[in-house]
Order: C-alpha cells, then sequence, then structure tokens
C-alpha cells in the first residue's frame, strides 16, 4: 500500500545539536516555516553522548541570551591539568605548554544530553515539531535524482520480515530541504556521500570509538571544575588514544578514553584499554570508594577538512558529525556542529526564498569561523601515523609555533578498516580480570545504557556476506568484531571439540556506537536503524 506523506518546507533527520540549531535557526529566520525533526532515540538525548567540555561559541550567536533562559550549562572549567602515563608512573604537563587549542579556560562542563533537551524546548516552543522514536529508515528521490525527504521504519515485523499484530506502516515526510544531521557515521549519510559521491578527491574519514562513565564520588575525590586529560599508557607508541577526566558538579566526575579506529593489533579491546587505564594509581585514587552510575559509547568523526565530504547535494544538506565536522586536536565537536547548523538554516532561507542554489553552504561554512578552526587543526590527527612520541612534537610546532598555518596539508593515507593486521603477526594482549570496584566487565556495563530493543524484529546489524566472519575474518584476524564491540554484541561460539565455529550476532545489547559499521576490514558489517525508540536510554551523557 501507498504509504501515508506529510508535507513539510523542511525535514531534519537527528535531534543532536546540529540538527536543533537548524531548527530554531529557521524559525528565528521565519516563523511560519514548517519545520519537523525525526529522532530515532525514545527521546531527544536518550542517544546523545558526549565528554563534554562545551564551547559556548556558537550557542551565544543562536541564543544569547541563554544564561538567563536557564540552559544546564553552569560548572565553569577551573582548572587543567594534563598527564603522560607510563605503566607505573605519571608526568605533569606544565599547562602553558599546551597549544591553545587545548586550552579550556573559558568553557563549561556539561552533560550534551540535558543541552540537547533544553534546545528541543527551545525549537518547541518556537514551532518545531519534534518526532522521538521514528528512526529515517530510507531516503526519497525525486524523479530528477534530488532528494525528496525520508520515510519512517516500518513498525512490528518479526525477524523473518512478517507482520505482526499492531504493524504500522513508515510515513514518508517530503521537505523542499532535507536536513541529515544523525551524528557520527549516520546511515543515511553514507548512503548519500556513496550516491553522490561527495567525498571524491578527500582523504578516506577517519574514526575514533570513545567510552564515558560518570562516577558520584566524595568530596575529598571531587574538584569541581577540573579538566584533565592524559596520553600514553596504556596504549602503545603506535596507537592513537588518550583520556579525559571531567569533574563536573553534584560530586560527579565524567571520566572516558578514546582510542582510534586505526589500531593494527586485532587482539586489541578498546573497552579492556579503557578499563584498564583506571587502574593506574594516578586515575585509580580519584574513584576509589565511588560509585559507577553510568556508562556509554559512541564513534566519533576525527578526519578534519582534508577527509570532510562536499555538504550539499540537490535537496539536502549534511552536517555536522554526520559529515565531519568535530576539531580533533580541541577534542569538541557540539560548537563546530551547531555553526553547521546555524549556517544551514541561513542557507535553506535563501533557497526557498531566492532560489538559490544549495550549493552555496559550501561559500558560506568555507568564510565561517568554523571552518578557519578546522583548517587550523587539520595537520594535527595525521601526525600520529608517525607515533605518539613524533606526533605530540609536530603538534606543538604546527600548533604553537606556527598556529596551525603551516603551508601543507598532511592527508590520510588509509580507511580505518583497512589497517588491521593479521592476527598471527601481532602480539595477543592478555588484560586484567575486571574488580568489580574499579574495573567492569561488558555485561554489567551495558546494562548501566538502558538498552533495549523490541523482541523478534529485523535484525538490524547485517551481514553482506554471512559466511565471511568464519571462512575469512575468523582465520586472518582471529574476528576482531568480538573485541571491538564495547557491549559484546559479536560472539564466536564452538562446540565441545572447539570445532564447528559459529558467528553468532547479540543484536539486542546494540548501543549504536557505530564501531562495527566502520571498523570491520571486508566492510561486511552493515548498521541499518531498528524499530523506533530502540538502542540506549542515555540520562546525562
Amino acid at each position: 500500500m501507498p504509504r501515508e506523506a506529510m508535507e513539510y518546507d523542511v525535514v531534519i533527520v537527528g535531534a543532536g545539536p546540529s540538527g536543533l540549531s537548524t531548527a530554531i535557526k529557521l524559525k528565528q529566520l521565519d516563523p511560519n516555516l514548517n519545520v519537523c525533526i525525526l529522532e530515532k532515540g525514545a527521546e531527544v538525548g536518550a542517544h546523545i553522548l558526549s565528554g563534554n567540555v562545551f564551547e559556548t561559541k556558537a550557542l551565544d550567536e543562536l541564543l544569547p541570551k541563554w544564561k538567563e533562559e536557564g540552559a544546564p550549562i553552569k560548572t565553569k572549567v577551573s582548572k587543567e591539568k594534563f598527564l603522560f602515563l607510563g605503566k607505573n608512573e605519571s608526568m605533569s604537563w606544565p599547562t602553558w605548554l599546551l597549544p591553545s587549542v587545548q586550552k579550556n579556560h573559558k568553557n563549561y562542563i556539561i552533560s550534551l544530553a540535558s543541552l540537547c533537551r533544553w534546545l528541543a524546548e527551545k525549537a518547541e516552543k518556537l514551532g518545531v515539531e519534534i518526532f522521538p522514536g521514528f528512526p529515517a529508515s530510507e531516503i526519497l528521490y525525486k524523479d530528477d535524482g534530488s532528494v525528496k525527504g525520508v520515510a519512517t521504519l516500518d513498525m512490528g515485523l518479526d525477524k523473518d520480515g512478517n507482520k505482526k499484530d499492531g504493524y504500522e506502516q513508515g510515513m514518508e515526510l517530503h521537505g523542499k530541504v532535507t536536513v541529515f544531521a544523525e551524528g557520527c557515521r549516520g546511515h543515511l549519510g553514507k548512503r548519500l556521500i556513496n550516491k553522490y559521491n561527495l567525498d571524491e578527491g578527500k582523504s578516506p574519514q577517519q574514526y575514533g570509538i570513545g567510552f564515558k562513565e560518570i562516577w558520584e564520588v566524595s568530596d575529598k575525590q571531587h574538584q569541581e571544575g577540573l579538566v584533565m586529560h592524559t596520553a600514553g599508557w596504556p596504549l602503545d607508541n603506535k596507537t592513537y588514544g588518550g583520556s579525559f577526566v571531567y569533574h563536573a558538579e553534584k560530586k560527579q566526575i565524567y571520566i572516558g578514553y578514546v582510542i582510534g579506529l586505526d589500531y593494527q593489533n586485532p587482539h586489541l579491546s578498546p573497552f579492556d584499554e579503557f578499563q584498564r587505564f583506571k587502574t593506574h594509581k594516578a586515575i585509580k585514587k580519584m574513584l576509589e570508594g565511588g560509585k559507577r552510575i553510568a556508562f556509554g559509547a559512541r564513534a566519533l568523526i576525527e578526519g578534519g577538512i582534508q577527509s570532510l565530504p562536499k555538504m550539499h547535494m540537490p535537496g539536502a544538506l549534511l552536517i555536522g558529525c554526520d559529515a565531519g565536522t568535530l576539531n580533533m586536536p580541541k577534542i569538541k565537536g557540539s560548537h563546530t556542529a551547531m555553526k553547521s547548523g546555524i549556517i544551514a538554516a541561513e542557507t535553506i532561507i535563501e533557497n526557498i526564498k531566492n532560489k538559490t542554489d544549495l550549493s552555496i553552504y559550501e561559500s558560506k561554512f568555507r568564510s565561517s569561523w568554523a571552518y578557519k578552526e578546522l583548517h587550523k587543526a587539520r595537520n594535527v590527527k595525521p601526525s600520529f601515523s608517525w607515533g605518539l612520541i613524533v606526533g605530540i612534537l609536530f603538534t606543538g610546532l604546527d600548533q604553537i609555533l606556527f598556529r596551525g598555518i603551516l603551508p601543507f596539508t598532511l592527508k590520510h593515507k588509509h580507511a580505518d578498516h583497512e589497517t588491521l593486521k593479521p592476527a598471527s603477526k601481532m602480539p595477543k594482549i592478555e588484560y586484567p580480570k575486571p574488580d568489580g570496584k574499579i574495573s567492569f566487565d561488558k555485561t554489567s556495563s551495558v546494562y548501566l545504557t538502558g538498552t533495549n530493543h523490541t523482541e523478534n524484529q529485523p535484525v538490524h546489524l547485517q551481514l553482506k556476506d554471512a559466511s565471511l566472519p568464519i571462512n575469512y575474518t575468523l582465520k586472518k584476524y582471529d574476528e576482531p568484531a568480538q573485541r571491538y564491540c564495547p557491549v559484546g554484541v559479536y560472539e564466536v561460539l564452538r562446540d565441545k571439540d572447539e570445532k564447528s565455529p559459529k558467528f553468532v550476532i547479540n543484536s539486542q545489547n546494540c548501543i549504536h556506537c557505530k564501531t562495527c559499521d566502520i571498523k570491520e576490514p571486508s566492510q561486511n558489517i552493515i548498521w541499518v536503524v531498528p524499530e523506533g525508540g530502540g538502542g540506549p536510554k542515555y540520562g546525562n551523557m
């Protein structure tokens, strides 16, 4: 049967910082526009996860009176530390020697999920329609090849695609312009990049996997406003990564770890590296006696402008981390994502009112402070392909001495799925058993995410070739999905005789981090949206 269709001026996919900023700015510029946002999470913020030290530059432009209007932005950064970790010791790096891009004295420690909920309230008061629990699953096209809008997922299908009781057909949402703001590795954004060759002439995109836990600690261990980062142990010199430790309000510590997904050793488990990091004595002392109250993980996009695709196409725009606007050395992407949304709104207004082409988005973005900021940061991430020490030295030269204006741009040589080496040629890694006090297992961690998926629905983690994990990936790479997934979605099960291995997908555990879609060496795993409202239910991440 034909699907029911709803007509809007602008359809936005994703209620994160970029999508909400687009909607608010559109209604500020033209209150009569019909604008809607589709959000796959059960509520706005349910799938939002970030460090988060927040720079208010874009918010100052969008909502200049945010302080008076009660934005959940209160804890100002008051002190900074940077540590190099060895296995048993640590060395403090003077903060006055850090590049300005890594200084945070004007920023705030916030919950990005809480900020998104507040922005959603602002958007709805302006007349924006927000539909949480309705994932956009399909891109719709006009006869001329331009984007027409999106369709939501059919609800109430069983795992074989048969209709269950309560089946509801998806709806079509048509827009004069459709804005894709899904966040890192958006499944529709990925299709658009391929269809319109938006990444032609660009470096391969780069990603990391980021972990975050929230701890409640004692007054003695808490220093509200402290921001600390570390590099070094437990990672080796060839693996990019580092930690953040942010002392937020209410005696809470946001602690996390980011590992570049260009790592080479298939035996590496990013989740276990994070758990091991917390056992370092410089970190452990901040957590002892405390209580872990939240856990989450999410891929983040790190390629910079050399990997940034074209952000416009006929009938649509690709913005925020769906495109790749995160500033890697700054370890921040919310402010640049919001600015990309503001520019998207300005572009759309001109497109609707003056019939100007959406391609003006590129010139507008290139003339913005967001692009200039990304341009200055462009050489930092690729320099770490030379190793941790060389990368740090080059970053100091590039960011402090030359202020990001060296007369060349380093390229990324490989996509992350191309970097793994055969398991037989790489050392195995023995991880200590979790103690249940400082370090934890995947089962107890996924429980804290509140993840839930409707039973007996089509599996949203799809294999192009179901035989490949056992016949190729297990033999060559010891099936790294067992380790790169942060919540144990993928397992290789064997019988008593250690024969006839079977690849199992526990899709009900998926927290939508997208790591498998990025890192699988044959690109055999495809992430698509599950039924609406499925996945994690993050509170204040």
